[in-house]
């Protein structure tokens, strides 16, 4: 299965992280976020990587290169900053299966694994890994609703009024039908083409997509504060005793 990383964002709330390089070279815990990523959709089985490059795109290129732990890197080029679907639809001509997608400033230690294997089912056209947060933070993302079964009915990005606290975390598999529904998209009132709308598309064509609940946790990292905390679990993780340590200090 190939996996697609979104890597082409300016970052511009990490400044002064991000003034030099892309947000996917952040480091946290000594390596660029993206190498994160990678590792971990290679840990999921991906053959290929495909990465969709932009702001300050040769920084990546350069550090990376045609290819991370023995899997080959394709990179595909936003020209303009116009949202996810956008960014995503510079990867159709590489895809013809099903596919992974990973927003590259993520960091998950989560299950994963639990969404790739409800895409290989063939029961769903897509599945994607939900996290509950508090109903007053909802509004900051895709925000989803559900059935009874767990299908989502309903994706909104951004609500002022969200109908739940399910939010989209940042990692999705979908089947090619996705690229249609994001030529279809129309600018948001950000200006933006968001794969949620695409999303909300192919549940209106009749698509079934599942959602899988998160255990575990994520960092989005938009800030330079969410670094820290990322680096905080991940070196906690490593090292239980530092970790018991640090939260002792911070009381």
């Amino acid at each position: 299965m190939k996996a697609v990383v979104l890597a082409a964002g300016e970052g511009t709330r990490l400044r002064p992280l991000t003034e030099d390089k892309p947000k996917g070279m952040v480091e946290v815990a000594g390596k660029p976020i993206l190498a994160h990523c990678f590792e971990q959709l290679i840990d999921l089985g991906a053959d290929e990587l495909l990465v969709v490059v932009g702001y300050k795109k040769q920084a990546i290129i350069n550090h990376f290169e045609d290819e991370f732990e023995g899997v080959p890197i394709t990179y595909t080029h936003q020209r303009e900053q116009n949202g996810l679907a956008h960014a995503l639809i510079t990867c159709e001509e590489h895809i013809d299966d099903d596919f992974m997608l990973m927003l590259g400033d993520n960091i998950f230690q989560a299950n994963l694994q639990d969404v790739v294997n409800r895409q290989q089912e063939d029961r769903a056209d897509a599945a994607f890994l939900v996290e509950e947060v508090p109903w007053d933070e909802a509004s900051r993302y895709g925000v989803c609703d559900t059935n009874k079964y767990g299908e989502i009915t309903e994706v909104i990005e951004k609500p002022e009024d969200p109908p739940s606290n399910l939010v989209m975390t940042g990692f999705y598999t979908f089947t090619p039908a996705i690229f249609h529904a994001c030529h279809l998209v129309q600018p948001s009132n950000r200006g933006e083409y968001e794969i949620s709308d695409a999303i909300d598309l192919l549940l209106h064509s009749g698509r079934t997509i599942d959602a899988i609940r998160m255990n575990g946790w994520r960092n989005d990292i938009g800030y330079p504060e969410d670094r820290d905390e990322a680096e905080e679990r991940l070196q906690g993780e490593i090292n239980p005793e530092l970790a018991a340590e640090n939260l002792a200090a911070s009381e």
